[in-house]
């Protein structure tokens, strides 16, 4: 091994910080609360603390959720949701919330986070089945680790096919190979 050269050794996972709920909860009102007088939105907000699903999925702990309605709904749901996903961003730094911690913080306006949902589970389904019928791999965009889960979990167990997630940070993205095939393993 060349001199100054270490070998790559793999980081042990630190241990994941705690969200205080009910304190995170008490900031992101007044956050919403200054953010939506400034921009002079006409909309209102609720700060809720749904209760995990059943799942026994660590990842699936408690979350705070800020759910938006109101007459200025489709400025927050332009363009792909780019505001109310601005505001998330923006609330993620106001917290100085660890990046770990950012699915645990939502804002939803509309309905607008199931309806991506069934997209990401239908896109998923489809691009699998392309995958099926070409036997060529498939890659999604880069998308959140959240979006990657989702469809990890989509096609788990699904005939002939399986899912990597490849690259790093924000370029990170899912692919979807013919179950056999050269690939690295799933991770």
């Amino acid at each position: 091994m060349p001199s100054g050269k270490r070998p790559f050794k793999k980081p042990v996972p630190a241990e994941l910080p705690r969200l205080d709920l009910e304190r995170a909860a008490e900031e992101l009102r007044r956050f919403v609360d200054l953010a939506i007088r400034e921009m002079g939105l006409e909309i209102q907000h609720e700060v809720s603390m749904p209760a995990p699903a059943a799942s026994g999925d660590a990842a699936e702990e408690s979350t705070v959720l800020i759910a938006f309605r109101g007459p200025d709904e489709e400025l927050l749901l332009a363009n792909h949701a780019e505001l109310l996903l601005a505001l998330e961003h923006i609330a993620h730094r106001w917290l100085h919330l660890d990046p770990r911690l950012h699915d645990r913080v939502r804002f939803d306006c509309g309905g607008y986070r199931a309806t991506h949902l069934d997209e990401l589970k239908l896109s998923a389904r489809v691009a699998a089945q392309r995958v099926r019928e070409t036997g060529q791999a498939f890659r999604f965009n880069p998308m959140s680790a959240r979006e990657r889960r989702i469809i990890h979990l989509e096609l788990t167990g699904a005939p002939g096919v399986r899912t990597v997630s490849e690259g790093m940070g924000d370029r990170r993205q899912l692919v979807i190979y013919p179950a056999k095939g050269n690939s690295p393993d799933r991770r």
